[in-house]
């Protein structure tokens, strides 16, 4: 990670009133060693009594200071109880008891387990940044002829860089240049290398293998891949899931309580039980209080949290907060985009079907004048089949008019020229079939997706393209479903006779043809006000709506940009599998955090119930409490994988 980024590895433990100006500084495991050093002096009993107790008083002063700061300045900001406050609270009412070295070693205790917990989140921290090293130190600019070498946030949309084997390609662009292999492993988890030739798109974290490449940058670094990924993990525990939230608001109310009862128990039994030692239930209380600090649940909850989206980065997933992985656990609908999604993003003409005596080559190099402007997959499919056939054009056209999900309208050589859908072409602008060719336009295929060129108002070609399913999307509905998604749902604007036939082949539960970007959000909205969880899986710059409703928008990695910005998941590896793969880590995070849970309530609620019968001291307690904190936050920032459910027969 480069040196000017520095970032606060501390989100999680704020929450639970820690004294957090110490746990960045190096002095603290210093003061933790002489505190303890102290202590042993004490301990030794080579010195005077006077001069032990004295030694007890600095051991707990030099441990506990920032302790006792962070408690007053707190209260004089009206937060006036938090852990600082009950360890305060704690240790000086053993002093006050004469209680020396249990108000020493308890302070000692705590601050050590604080700093081991500061240490486990960091490298929590530190193995996902080194997981997704993939920040540019440089890029080489090409400057009259040469390659000079500038910071990546000094380049330029439209400079051109060039990128040697070896080096990673610093900023997002296309490939004007040269050809090589790259290695897309830190970006998607995919081990099989990529093939960049002049015109590919070259994404910023990719590692030039072999070859030698000149690419024009299409991104200012800040809005590079690289960039996003790496901002996007090192914030992603900004967004709390509902879990992370319930823990916040539940530290906030139980720590008075705690006091309220520790007040208790140490004045009410000296009074009403005949003969009871005020002393033996005040040091029962500040045991109590010791134990009853809630560091160990709020801790653990957004490690766990921390280890499932580090999880799935290793996965080729990214997730913008950890509330999404939670959405995942929870979702009862998924809602799949066909073209690009459940298909191939790379769908082929398959052959041109021309009316009213058009010649098909003319017709291909006239599409592809007009849909050239568009970056999408069937548009990007008429573009290629034109090259294909080397059918150059000259840019004869007016301004193009681009409306999302319906079709592309100019004027070429004066004349009203449009393509797209079929309800586009015929409903929106009133086109018709040349006279005399119904029956052929009847007989046009329903196993292709079909774009509609229309010239002067009547229909002067049917370009027929086929869009292959990928491989694995029929296996990975059928792992979901396996996964306890319920309802498995396609929404798609190509029309009814294609929807369907890939709905049968894909096997989801419903499908939706001939549908409008908000038609999908509209259906979203409408799942989510029955009750349901829902999950948006798309590619499109028409999903986009879609995947700003739901609950999780998940976008395939090849798709429009703007899928992928507004997208609250991104998948990487261009495979349906990491869906389920997604779905099982959600599922086994929910179970760890349960399991931590009731181990958390169980273990406290003994130790509290041995501290009040009095068959605890403070200093077993407080040592028992710390390391249940330190063994629970270690567990929770460990890989999920060992726990994930058995995986479907799909899956295997």
């Amino acid at each position: 990670m480069c040196k000017e980024h520095h970032h606060c590895p501390h989100h999680q433990a704020q929450e639970c009133g820690h004294c957090h100006h110490e746990h960045g500084n190096a002095r603290l495991p210093l003061r933790i060693g002489a505190a303890a050093l102290l202590f042993a002096a004490a301990v030794s009993g080579l010195l005077p009594p006077a001069a032990g107790t004295a030694l007890f008083v600095a051991a707990w002063f030099v441990a506990g200071a920032d302790i006792v700061y962070a408690a007053g300045r707190n209260i004089l900001r009206g937060k006036w109880l938090d852990e600082n406050a009950l360890m305060t609270i704690a240790t000086l009412g053993a002093v006050f008891l004469g209680e020396y070295p249990e108000a020493a070693m308890v302070m000692i205790l705590f601050q050590s387990g604080e700093y081991l917990q500061h240490k486990a989140v960091e490298s929590s921290k530190r193995s996902i940044a080194e997981l997704m090293d993939i920040r540019p130190d440089y890029a080489c600019r090409e400057e009259n002829d040469t390659a000079v070498r500038r910071r990546p946030e000094e380049i330029a949309v439209g400079d051109v860089i060039i990128v040697k084997s070896g080096e990673k390609i610093p900023l997002d662009g296309l490939v004007t240049d040269g050809e090589a292999t790259v290695d897309t492993s830190a970006l998607t988890g995919e081990s099989l290398p990529r093939r960049l030739v002049p015109g590919s798109e070259a994404l910023s974290g990719f590692i030039n293998t072999n070859g030698l490449l000149k690419i024009k940058v299409s991104k200012p670094f800040g809005e590079s891949t690289a960039a996003k990924i790496l901002e996007l993990v090192e914030h992603a525990d900004a967004r709390k899931a509902r879990t992370e939230k319930f823990i916040t608001r539940f530290a906030r109310f139980y720590t008075p309580a705690v006091v309220a009862a520790a007040i208790l128990l140490a004045l009410v039994p000296p009074l009403v039980v005949p003969g009871t030692a005020f002393a033996e239930w005040l040091q029962r209380a500040l045991t109590f209080l010791v134990i009853s600090c809630p560091c160990a649940l709020v801790i653990s909850v957004p490690l766990t949290f921390f280890a499932g989206i580090g999880g799935a980065s290793r996965n080729g997933i990214l997730i913008k907060g950890s509330n999404y992985l939670e959405t995942l656990a929870n979702c009862k609908t998924a809602v799949f985009d066909k073209t690009g999604t459940l298909t191939h993003a790379c769908p082929r003409v398959a052959k041109i079907v021309p009316f009213n005596g058009k010649e098909e080559t003319e017709m291909l190099r006239l599409a592809a004048c007009l849909e050239e402007h568009f970056p999408h997959s069937m548009a990007n499919a008429v573009v290629r089949a034109a090259k294909e056939q080397n059918l150059a054009h000259e840019e004869m056209h007016a301004q193009v008019e681009y409306l999302v999900a319906h079709g592309i309208s100019s004027t070429v050589n004066g004349v009203r020229t449009i393509i797209g859908s079929q309800h586009f072409v015929f409903e929106d602008e009133g086109c018709r079939i040349p006279e005399g060719e119904q029956d052929k336009y009847n007989e046009l295929s329903a196993a292709y997706s079909h774009l509609y060129l229309c010239v002067d108002g009547e229909l002067a070609a049917v370009i027929c393209i086929h869009d292959p399913l990928r491989r694995e999307a029929r296996d990975a509905v059928a792992a979901l479903h396996a996964c306890g998604i319920g309802k498995v749902v396609m929404m798609t604007g190509d029309n009814r006779q294609t929807a369907q036939a890939v709905a049968r082949e894909v096997g989801v539960d419903a499908v939706y043809a001939e549908v409008l970007p908000e038609d999908k959000a509209a259906f979203i909205r409408s799942e989510k006000a029955a009750g349901r969880t829902v999950i948006m899986v798309g590619d499109g710059v028409n999903d986009s709506p879609a995947l700003s409703e739901a609950d999780a928008g998940v976008a395939i990695s090849t798709g429009a940009a703007i899928a992928r910005e507004i997208a609250d998941i991104t998948i990487a590896s261009e495979d349906l599998f990491e869906l389920v793969t997604l779905r099982r880590l959600s599922q086994a995070l929910t179970a760890r955090i349960h399991r931590n849970y009731r181990f958390i309530v169980g273990f406290n609620l003994s130790l509290i119930l041995l501290g009040v019968a009095g068959l605890l001291p403070p200093t077993t307690s407080a040592l028992l409490h710390n390391m249940s904190t330190l063994g629970i936050s270690l567990k929770s920032m460990t890989d999920l994988g060992p726990e994930l459910p058995s995986p479907t027969p799909a899956e295997r």
